[in-house]
């Protein structure tokens, strides 16, 4: 009896969580890439690295669980679909990380470097940077040789590089760094995917040790694109063309790259969605209208399938002229999907399209589902094929047809803008105040005017005629430009914010995604850990004292915002503790406070030696003192809390709390842990 009661007590809630789950039939493919990404995170913010056996056996556990919900009842299969897609996003992940495994630079060095030159580009200080494979560096074995490096030519270094060639320069290289402060951008899992051994810089010329680059590379073919653009349309409007044609930046300045980000512009420059979808759109439509004035062809043969074919060429032309990276493979992995279900006869927008284009990404590249252009761009196009698709099953009466285009283009600025605006102040900790009045009025004409002149000027350079395309698309670049400036000057343009915790973005999109694609009432508790990602941000609460990983820069929060050690070098690290603080101002204010003494710095005791000549001239410290120092002292045993290279080349970076009264430490190396990319094992030469 009590057997019986028990079953009936299970079978009530047992039947209604089968029903809820049979009502999302026909809806549960967009929820693929959900679990996937789950499971890619998991693999991510694990502190220490799961062995290969464990990751062989998330995958056949995967396999298995995939494999056999066909087994069970309907009503269990999702939940057995979604432990085994879970499973096999972290053997995914796992298996990436091990197949771009290569040796990592353990220590610095000075010395010759050659290599080849497979791209090109600007630091954020506009230095030009060149990344090399196939290096070979003074007195080191092949297999312990990086795959590639990344050198900044800095004081008037240069020459005549072109992609392709083997160069050598005299260079210092060093490890990838690790994050700027516990729980930051963790750099060197970014340089891992990228391959990228060691990164550094040279002051001395960089010669070409061949001539000519070998054979076709798209990277040759995109500078020599990008010279001539240049050469047509000369100034900033060139530099922009330059950088929509054929993704090379070299030419914006800084200034203008600062008023297109406050102006939430920036997006124009990248070769991403937008861009992509724009280029298909224009080609489908020519060819399509081509087509359709040769009766015979358009009368006799699918001229709608032959567009969609020819478009999807236009976009891998231009994925390869691009450069490849990762925003425009996922650009051209959601336009493909498209023009591929327009050829198939099939829905080609719909949140299936885009499931799947996000699952062909991960599959690809699971550590881009960390970066803000992945949780942006599909962010932004998950927001509007939902919205849309809501719009469209309404009566279309309710806005006069003459006001329609407007309408759209109001509302797809306003949705995007919304759904990609926490990501965006979570990566970038700022907002742009009128972000949607500068896109209102230069989003329509880069899809009317720009684009189109764009492939027109590409068109035409086989022939020498790319001068008039170029001239057309720059009279619209300077109105765009015009616009970023305009607004950029504006009162209150830009906002910044505080860095939010590690679990605000995925409260925020995993919620969001439950209101979108769940079927139902249930779909609004989705809105829970929306609000709940919020409220954790609004408390989100910055370190006291923060020491950079080289010892070299120290920082204390004070009343007046964080006081800084040096008012001049470490200025990337000085520009992201501030960002992440949500303070708009620059190291030298910031290194002002510093030098006013304030009681904040006093309280916490911090003894910071700042050059060699305070590293000469030290005397030691006492117990209550907290040493930092860029060099390691001479005592073996000091009476203070001493963090110096020695340490900190253990620890990384240091942040400092004070809670209930006591000093909490907290190290990157607790946040990030013991993983492939930060190893000491595995960098050690």
């Amino acid at each position: 009896m009590e057997e019986t009661g028990a079953r009936a007590f299970w079978a009530g809630p047992r039947d209604a969580i089968g029903a809820v789950l049979l009502a999302q039939r026909g809806h549960l493919f967009a929820w693929v890439p959900v679990m996937i990404g789950i499971g890619i995170g998991i693999f991510f913010g694990l502190r220490q690295e799961p062995q290969t056996g464990v990751l062989w056996a998330a995958g056949a556990a995967a396999a298995m669980l995939l494999l056999g919900a066909r087994l069970l009842p309907e009503a269990l299969r999702p939940l057995v679909v979604a432990g085994g897609l879970i499973l096999g996003g972290l053997a995914l992940a796992g298996l990436r990380a091990h197949l771009v495994a290569g040796p990592v630079l353990g220590f610095r060095y000075y010395g010759p470097v050659e290599g080849r030159v497979v791209a090109m580009d600007r630091s954020g200080s506009d230095a030009m940077r060149l990344t090399l494979d196939q290096v070979v560096l003074y007195n080191m074995s092949p297999e312990r040789t990086p795959n590639r490096v990344r050198i900044a030519l800095h004081g008037g270094a240069g020459g005549t590089a072109r992609p392709g060639q083997i160069v050598m320069t005299t260079a210092h290289l060093s490890p990838p760094g690790g994050p700027v402060e516990p729980g930051g951008f963790d750099f060197q899992r970014h340089a891992w995917f990228l391959r990228l051994g060691a990164v550094g810089y040279t002051r001395v010329p960089v010669l070409r040790a061949t001539d000519e680059a070998a054979g076709f590379s798209w990277a040759g073919l995109r500078l020599a694109m990008s010279e001539r653009v240049q050469a047509a349309l000369p100034g900033e409007p060139g530099g922009f063309a330059a950088a929509i044609i054929t993704g090379d930046r070299s030419a914006m300045t800084q200034e203008t790259l600062q008023a297109l980000r406050v102006s939430n512009l920036a997006h124009l420059l990248a070769i991403s969605g937008l861009h992509m979808g724009l280029l298909a759109g224009f080609v489908f439509a020519a060819l399509r209208l081509v087509m359709a004035c040769v009766p015979p062809l358009a009368l006799r043969w699918p001229i709608r399938k032959f567009a969609a074919a020819g478009a999807l060429a236009a976009a891998a032309v231009y994925l390869g002229l691009s450069g490849g990276n990762v925003a425009t493979e996922r650009a051209f992995v959601m336009v493909a999907v498209m023009l591929v279900a327009v050829m198939l006869d099939r829905r080609a927008i719909s949140l299936r399209a885009v499931a799947l284009a996000a699952i062909i990404v991960l599959a690809l590249r699971p550590e881009a589902m960390l970066g803000p252009g992945f949780q942006m761009s599909f962010a932004a196009t998950t927001a509007l094929v939902a919205v849309f698709g809501r719009v469209s099953t309404y009566e279309r009466g309710w806005v006069p047809g003459w006001l329609r285009p407007v309408t759209t283009v109001v509302i797809s600025s306003l949705v995007a803008g919304l759904a990609t605006a926490p990501f965006a102040a979570a990566h970038f900790n700022q907002i742009a105040h009128y972000g949607l009045l500068a896109n209102l009025v230069s989003v329509p004409l880069m899809g009317v005017w720009v684009m189109p002149a764009a492939v027109l000027s590409v068109s035409l350079m086989p022939l020498g005629g790319e001068a008039l395309g170029l001239w057309i698309m720059g009279l619209g670049l300077r109105w765009i430009l015009g616009v970023a400036h305009w607004v950029a000057e504006l009162d209150g343009a830009r906002g910044v914010v505080t860095a939010p915790g590690p679990w605000v973005i995925p409260c925020l999109a995993l919620g969001a995604l439950f209101v979108i694609l769940w079927q139902g009432k249930l779909r609004f508790f989705g809105l829970l850990p929306v609000v709940a990602g919020f409220w954790i941000w609004s408390g989100a609460e910055r370190p006291k004292v923060l020491i950079s990983e080289d010892g070299r820069l120290v920082g204390v929060m004070t009343e007046a915002g964080r006081a800084l050690s040096r008012e001049r070098g470490a200025g990337f690290v000085a520009m992201n503790w501030l960002e992440n603080d949500g303070d708009a101002g620059d190291q030298a204010a910031a290194a002002a406070r510093w030098a006013a003494g304030s009681a904040e710095i006093v309280r916490w005791d911090l003894k910071v030696l700042r050059g060699a000549q305070e590293v000469r001239g030290f005397d030691g410290c006492n117990a209550s003192q907290r040493l930092v120092t860029p060099k390691d002292p001479d005592q073996n045993a000091l009476p203070c809390q001493v963090f110096s290279p020695r340490s900190l080349r253990q620890s990384g970076a240091v942040a400092l709390y004070l809670r209930k009264g006591e000093v909490k430490t907290i190290t990157a190396r607790q946040i990030s842990g013991t993983r492939l990319w930060n190893s000491r094992d595995i960098r050690r030469q």
